[in-house]
């Protein structure tokens, strides 16, 4: 039933633009006004374009505020410049605090990551180029909540080519718990042979998260007691 009321609101009420690749923004926007989280933070890892292809600027768009993490330097420029009132981060995220990791850019910008083995893959399996190799400082999560809000965001989403699972074990999901991630959970392919991250999917769901949404490139995680506590 409650599937059917989002297509409802999707294509009806609650239709308006999308940002996302898939549409993602309107159905976490949907999770979250069913749960009375009218006016949520946000906390945007790998935000790459401050609006195309990006699952928070439906948020900034209507007011609210948030932190973007770039590690682009070039990318990070137009961040900061086109989303003033967030908070702009040139800077990765990781397991652990690093300073200067090598951070490869590639051609394809959205496919630029901290992973050796994910650039050499997207090289030698899919014609992709890098471009260089930087020096960027790596922060851990939590660092970056504790920082940047006063409590945990409402939404995170992540969108980093190789570390999702890194990251998300990085979260104390006891005491800074949002109430929806969207993960990308299909590796890069050109070919249609992409892989679904699965151990993502089992760690978010093993901490109390459901699957709410996946539109085959990412997946939408809801706070399990969240969602089936709602009124």
């Amino acid at each position: 039933m409650i599937r059917k009321q989002l297509m409802r609101w999707l294509f009806s009420e609650g239709g308006g633009p999308s940002y996302s690749q898939c549409g993602e923004d309107r159905i976490v926007k949907y999770v979250l006004d069913v749960l009375g989280v009218t006016h949520p933070s946000y906390l945007d890892i790998g935000a790459h374009h401050p609006v195309r292809i990006n699952n928070t600027y439906l948020f900034y768009e209507s007011g609210c505020t948030g932190v973007c993490v770039e590690p682009n330097s070039s990318l990070f420029e137009r961040l900061r410049q086109a989303r003033p009132r967030d908070t702009c981060l040139n800077v990765g995220v990781g397991g652990n605090h690093r300073r200067a990791a090598p951070f490869y850019e590639m051609a394809s910008a959205t496919l630029s990551t901290f992973s050796e083995y994910e650039a050499r893959r997207y090289v030698e399996e899919h014609g992709q180029q890098i471009v260089r190799a930087t020096e960027v400082d790596i922060d851990t999560p939590g660092e970056i909540v504790r920082r940047h809000f006063q409590g945990p965001p409402d939404f995170i989403s992540l969108d980093v080519e190789g570390l999702e699972l890194e990251i998300l074990e990085a979260f104390d999901l006891t005491g800074m718990r949002p109430v929806v991630f969207c993960v990308e959970t299909m590796t890069y392919a050109t070919d249609g042979s992409g892989r679904k991250l699965t151990q993502v999917i089992a760690h978010l769901t093993a901490a109390g998260y459901m699957v709410y949404a996946d539109t085959h490139i990412n997946t939408i995680f809801v706070d399990r007691e969240r969602w089936v506590g709602r009124t």
